[in-house]
């Protein structure tokens, strides 16, 4: 796996931002959800960034970005997405946004008026309500959660992350994901971005999914236990002229599971 880091910091609101750049060519954008970090779209950048210029970061509250107290939700994600496309001078680059990185991506679209060239959505949070008993709990709980000993609050982590795939994880790819959590800034960390997680952030944007004229492509995972894999369709009949694919034997993890089939379909998108 080698290690994974971020090369450049974009201050964002007086809090760092991570981010990187790799390949030539026309613009492309990633961004990742949630409890994931860009080390989650290695595969992505490494498949996409042979056709394009690729620009990938960690969100406030993930990976390598600012862990520190603060808002780390979904209603600020897409400011920062915003400015990060004002810093990098990019206009109308194409998108792909997973999880929570499609949800940003839709907010910015329709919210910030951010134009796009085409969109790719992968298992998108889109349509309310949301948030599973154990996002709910934590809500009420976050400072109980914030203070169990690390050995604990390890296999707390590793207990959620195993549930958005639907393939065994290795030990390489888990011990990526755990990372970034594990640390004294990231435990809390972790448990302050489910907080701060509200089906209000996708209310805001929901009755305005008609008015989107951008090319839309929506992927999906169909063993998907997280969002079922018919969210697909609903959304895809909000979005006039959207294109839903299904991948098999992949869940809500599917950026780790099936990349190689993601990038093709993506690539075709794309170029299409």
């Amino acid at each position: 796996m080698g290690i994974w880091s971020l090369a450049h910091t974009f201050e964002f609101e007086g809090r760092a931002v991570k981010y990187g750049v790799a390949g030539e060519g026309e613009p492309l954008v990633l961004v990742h959800g949630t409890p994931w970090s860009s080390f989650n779209l290695r595969h992505l950048i490494k498949g996409l960034s042979q056709h394009y210029k690729v620009y990938y970061f960690d969100l406030l509250g993930y990976g390598e970005s600012d862990q520190s107290e603060g808002d780390v939700s979904l209603g600020i994600q897409n400011r920062l997405l915003d400015a990060l496309i004002e810093h990098w001078s990019l206009e109308s680059p194409y998108i792909v946004g997973h999880d929570f990185g499609g949800t940003t991506v839709l907010r910015n679209h329709l919210l910030d008026q951010r134009s796009y060239r085409k969109m790719v959505v992968i298992d998108p949070v889109a349509l309310s309500p949301w948030g599973s008993p154990f996002f709910k709990h934590v809500e009420k709980h976050e400072e109980a959660f914030a203070g169990v000993p690390e050995y604990i609050h390890a296999a707390i982590v590793e207990a959620y992350v195993k549930t958005a795939a639907y393939q065994v994880l290795d030990s390489e790819t888990m011990d990526g994901i755990l990372k970034p959590w594990i640390t004294e800034q990231g435990k809390p960390a972790f448990y302050r971005q489910i907080a701060q997680a509200d089906s209000k952030f996708t209310d805001e944007f929901q009755d305005k999914l008609s008015t989107i004229t951008t090319p839309v492509l929506i992927l999906w995972g169909e063993e998907d236990q997280w969002i079922p894999s018919e969210q697909a369709h609903v959304l895809s009949s909000k979005i006039e002229g959207s294109k839903v694919v299904t991948i098999p034997n992949a869940g809500h993890l599917i950026i780790e599971e099936k990349p190689t089939e993601l990038v093709a379909e993506i690539l075709d998108f794309l170029a299409n």
